[in-house]
Formats: structure tokens, C-alpha cells, sequence
């Protein structure tokens, strides 16, 4: 289990990474009742519901050497999530915008002060 402050340095790291690679980020922790989006991005005239989950790992050959982050967004946060950018998309300048949906994992090394970053783009939202 991560920490807030774990959960916030990701999101910063990887707005940056985000933000190098063209992407324009319009929100941060877009809140509704229902579920939060972490990071509401734009690029090339298309909406990027970004999901970020963030590891803090330990030194090779410990157990989290195979975890994948990703796996923790299972289908019932998923289901949370659609319903949070439908709702989004209901705004009026949003409305007929492309969109997708992607995750991105933070990999923070705490021993050598440094994160790795993978995008995994276009994920599939459950009906």
C-alpha cells in the first residue's frame, strides 16, 4: 500500500512525463461522487483519461520484481472511472471530442532516487 505522498509524487512525475511527450494537462484529480480521474490530458485534439498507479520498489530480487501495477485497476474501478468521464464528456466543449482512456505506471526506486515510467495506451472500459 502506497502513502498519499507516494500517490502525489507519481502523479507529478508522470503530469511531466506526460507533459514532454506533447500532452497538455487540463486537469488533476477530476472528482466526482462516483470515482476520480487522476490526470485529464489533451494532444493532437484528443481527450487522455489517464489512470496513474504508482510503486515504490525495492531493490531486484524481492517479491514486487514481478507485480504489475496495472493489474490493480480491476474491472469494478474501471466501471467507477467510466462513469466519471461520461460524465466529463457531458460538458459542452468536451462533448464531441475523440477520447480514450490509458493507464500509467510510476516506478519510483527510493535507493537511487529515480522512477521509471511506462504509458499504456487505449485501454478498454467495461460496458
Amino acid at each position: 500500500m502506497i502513502g498519499n505522498k507516494t500517490g502525489k509524487l507519481g502523479e507529478d512525475i508522470a503530469a511531466l512525463f506526460l507533459e514532454r511527450r506533447g500532452f497538455h494537462v487540463k486537469y488533476r484529480n477530476y472528482w466526482k461522487p462516483y470515482g476520480e480521474i487522476d490526470l485529464i490530458c489533451e494532444k493532437a485534439g484528443k481527450l487522455h483519461f489517464i489512470e496513474v498507479k504508482t510503486v515504490s520498489c525495492l531493490p531486484a530480487g524481492t517479491a514486487h520484481e514481478n507485480y504489475h501495477a496495472e493489474q490493480n485497476v480491476h474491472r469494478y474501478k474501471l466501471k467507477r472511472l467510466g462513469r466519471v468521464i461520461q460524465s466529463f464528456l457531458m460538458k459542452r466543449e468536451y462533448k464531441d471530442m475523440d477520447w480514450q482512456f490509458d493507464i500509467c505506471v510510476v516506478t519510483i526506486d527510493n535507493q537511487q532516487k529515480k522512477a521509471k515510467v511506462k504509458l499504456i495506451e487505449n485501454e478498454l472500459l467495461p460496458e
